[in-house]
């Protein structure tokens, strides 16, 4: 089945990049961000014949992924709201509109339990960020949040909220969901970076039919973000009827004076070739819009893109309004914001971490109902009930 609908033109709207690096580099040093270079294309999956088994795999997954009346499957159980803690979020940044997002869901639920939130900016910078640390250790808060930043820029102060007993939950700290050793969280929150790197694939491979020629965008001086791009790689040459036509290594702090260039170099290359895109983040589509509206390319496709991680407004702002991108797979920003808030009860009451991790989602113009977040349903009732509020 080949999933293209009628996307109609409408306006984009450009994301605010700023803090985009500490989102995706989970597992890395925030002064990290190197500059990088464009690598070349991946022949290994060109083929003729589609992928029949492949393609009605990923068509069931996509579908699944899809869903938006889904029920709530994270915990149902844990201990009643502890009384009285006053937690402190320390962000990356606020202009980072997944950071800003997890910080309202943690205020949000935070009235409900009845607790007190402060949020310390650090203003997207590494010195920014030990310094919001440190003031946030020395308040000596019931817990504190590391908001998009890897605590190993910040170790010093993670080791003085270790000794003094301040749990600790990262929202997009490290590379992996649930409780850490090194550094010493209590708890994760993202999704899996393996979930939404296949999801991500298999849209493409399920749009096309199996049958696509597509182009990958990375930031390889991130681990994170590389390892991502290799885990999208890896699933789209299940099909052989996808070709990877090109690899590109687009480093993100110059995303948006790279983009443009790239995508015009893409389009004069693979002219019709070309049929769909997936990047490791949203942002590089707020980046392309104008190369290929300057190309004269349709802003409902092809190529047909999909973000593979983010889901700030603007992504779904493009989406909604069909310019220059498909699709996009969110985190569900308010939910992990709840989770949150529930980790650290169970932390308070001696209790371990939940475990639990939001399923992949897939944001569409056909399944995002005007929307510009993704914001699942049931969870709020779920804590409420759990907390006993």
């Amino acid at each position: 089945m080949h999933r293209n609908g009628n996307r109609k033109a409408g306006t984009g709207v450009h994301q605010v990049r700023l803090a985009a690096c500490a989102l995706l580099a989970t597992a890395t040093v925030l002064a990290g961000c190197e500059r990088g270079s464009e690598s070349g294309p991946d022949e290994s999956t060109a083929g003729p014949s589609g992928c029949p088994e492949v393609h009605a795999r990923a068509e069931a997954a996509v579908s699944r992924a899809e869903e938006t009346d889904v029920s709530w499957n994270g915990p149902t159980t844990g201990p009643a709201a502890e009384p009285g803690k006053t937690i402190v979020y320390v962000a990356q940044t606020m202009t980072n509109p997944g950071v800003a997002g997890a910080a309202n869901g943690v205020k949000e639920a935070a009235r409900v339990i009845g607790w007190n939130v402060r949020v310390i900016d650090g203003g997207g910078t590494p010195a920014g960020i030990q310094a919001a640390m440190s003031q946030a250790v020395a308040v000596r808060p019931s817990g504190i949040v590391i908001g998009g930043f890897d605590p190993n820029s910040t170790l010093q102060q993670v080791s003085r909220a270790n000794a003094a007993g301040i749990p600790l939950i990262g929202w997009h700290a490290v590379a992996t969901p649930g409780p850490s050793r090194r550094p010493e969280l209590f708890s994760n929150v993202t999704t899996r970076v393996e979930d939404v790197a296949a999801i991500s694939a298999q849209w493409i491979i399920a749009d096309s039919g199996g049958r696509a020629g597509a182009v990958l965008i990375t930031d390889a001086s991130i681990p994170f973000a590389k390892n991502k791009s290799d885990l999208i790689r890896k699933e789209l040459a299940t099909c052989p009827g996808v070709k990877l036509l090109s690899y590109e290594n687009i480093p993100i702090p110059d995303a948006s004076s790279r983009t443009p260039r790239v995508i015009a170099s893409l389009l004069s290359r693979f002219q019709s070739r070309w049929t769909h895109s997936v990047a490791i983040n949203d942002l590089y589509f707020a980046d392309a819009a104008p190369a290929f509206r300057a190309a004269g390319e349709k802003g409902s496709g092809p190529p047909f893109n999909i973000g593979a991680g983010d889901g700030d407004p603007s992504a779904f702002q493009r989406i909604n309004s069909r310019q220059y991108q498909a699709a996009t797979v969110p985190e569900p920003l308010s939910q992990q914001g709840w989770q949150i808030v529930d980790e650290f009860n169970r932390a308070f009451a001696g209790r371990p971490a939940s475990g639990y991790v939001a399923p992949v989602h897939i944001t569409t113009a056909d399944n995002s109902d005007g929307a510009t977040t993704w914001d699942p349903s049931g969870y709020r009732e779920a804590y409420r009930k759990i907390w006993g509020k």
